[in-house]
């Protein structure tokens, strides 16, 4: 065992009162036989070239969706803890494809495949089913030309933007029921959708309105396409629901401000009333996801104009995930956008700068610190680098102490040096 220079304060912590001792031992013995992962970035890697980007995930974290570059093209992608990146092609004849939605188990995916031509292209939305591969799911009336940008965490409903007859783009609602149905607009030429509840009942989005403003709307089969009322006067657009429909994220015109900023809507049993909910010290911020309880997930400005991935929430407001999760990163890495959140909020996917390969890459980040049996540095062994990494930490308080506070109370002390000491040696 290497040899170190304790500090007199943990000496004296570990020469407390033996009852003491065998009073955190006794609370400890049931906890120590549960081992699971603290909080962790993983870095899902690409297809070759510099970039890839994550853009939804499934509901236990074990699915990621996303499109990276390939043979100077976009494909999507799968990502699975044990397959790691799947290339999912794209449609015949098409040139490359982007992933955006994925269902709650991770069997489906949804996306947009392209063509490309020397004077333009075209797009197509496609369904993409576990053990069945990738479909076309057809077009409204008047045009072949789609996109698909969302699908509800059943599985059943996909949303994006298509053109309708005299090429209006108009935002669509398909099932495989009633194929691809236009949604309308509030009165403008144009709508898109973006997201999705998790039943497809809800159906977000942007339209614009008779006067050319671009609007945020809610949509649901009684009522039909309805105003999202922004910050200011004008404008807004709606790119995320919850899973209950109840909360609705995007981005509006700050009251203050021409800014965009971004923004909440949340049910109060007669409408939706929408809050700011700020930046990070710059001028701009757009809201990608959101859960039931009021979590969100975006990107936003800091002081110096970068672009950073947030998260923000009731009580703690809005945080910079790079300066917040700073231990999983190297020295230059950081998370630039997140796109999406799982709805228990442990999960959030984006893309940031992986500093060690040198490119925009995918990320996974699991914002959960869970209880495990002392193994630290999660090798399999419970050992003298685990017993110092608990003594080095000591005393340290807060919310993001990694592995080494092992029962996740926010302060390293005497419980989380029994737990590797009562689980010395296990695993080596």
């Amino acid at each position: 065992m290497q040899q170190h220079d304790w500090s007199r304060a943990n000496r004296a912590r570990l020469n407390r009162p033996t009852a003491r001792i065998v009073w955190l031992a006794l609370v400890m013995v049931y906890s120590a036989t549960y081992s699971i992962h603290a909080q962790s970035l993983t870095w899902l890697g690409t297809f070759g070239n510099p970039y890839s980007s994550a853009r939804d995930v499934s509901d236990d974290g074990s699915v990621v969706v996303g499109s990276s570059r390939f043979d100077n093209y976009n494909r999507a992608f799968r990502w699975t803890r044990t397959g790691g990146m799947q290339n999912l092609g794209t449609l015949p004849q098409h040139t490359y494809s982007e992933g955006y939605g994925v269902s709650a188990d991770g069997n489906r995916v949804t996306g947009t495949a392209y063509y490309v031509i020397p004077y333009g292209g075209s797009e197509r939305a496609f369904l993409w089913v576990f053990g069945s591969g990738m479909r076309d799911i057809g077009n409204l009336p008047g045009s072949p030309v789609n996109t698909a940008l969302d699908i509800s965490r059943d599985g059943a409903t996909i949303v994006g933007w298509g053109r309708d007859y005299g090429y209006a783009i108009r935002a669509f609602r398909w099932t495989s029921g009633t194929g691809m149905v236009s949604l309308g607009t509030l009165g403008g030429n144009e709508s898109r959708a973006n997201g999705v509840s998790r039943d497809g009942s809800v159906v977000v989005g942007w339209s614009y309105n008779h006067l050319g403003e671009r609007w945020a709307f809610y949509w649901t089969r009684a009522a039909g396409m309805q105003v999202l009322y922004p910050l200011a006067a004008c404008c807004g657009e709606a790119n995320a629901v919850s899973d209950n429909g109840q909360i609705i994220v995007g981005r509006s015109h700050s009251a203050q401000t021409e800014h965009w900023h971004a923004c909440m809507w949340a049910w109060d049993g007669y409408g939706y009333s929408v809050s700011d909910l700020g930046t990070l010290g710059g001028n701009e911020s757009v809201a990608q996801g959101c859960t039931n309880n009021r979590e969100v997930v975006g990107w936003a400005h800091t002081t110096s104009g970068a672009r950073r991935a947030f998260r923000w929430t009731p009580n703690g407001g809005m945080e910079n995930l790079s300066e917040t999760f700073a231990r999983l990163l190297s020295p230059g890495s950081y998370l630039e956008i997140a796109f999406a959140i799982t709805p228990d909020g442990r999960y959030i996917v984006g893309q940031g700068y992986n500093a060690a390969a040198g490119r925009t890459e995918a990320f996974l980040l699991d914002t959960r610190c869970v209880t495990h049996n002392g193994d630290i540095d999660d090798n399999g062994c419970v050992d003298d680098a685990d017993l110092l990494a608990v003594l080095f930490a000591f005393g340290g308080a807060g919310q993001d102490l990694g592995r080494v506070d092992t029962n996740c109370d926010g302060v390293v002390d005497d419980a989380d040096l029994l737990m590797v000491l009562f689980n010395f040696g296990q695993g080596c």
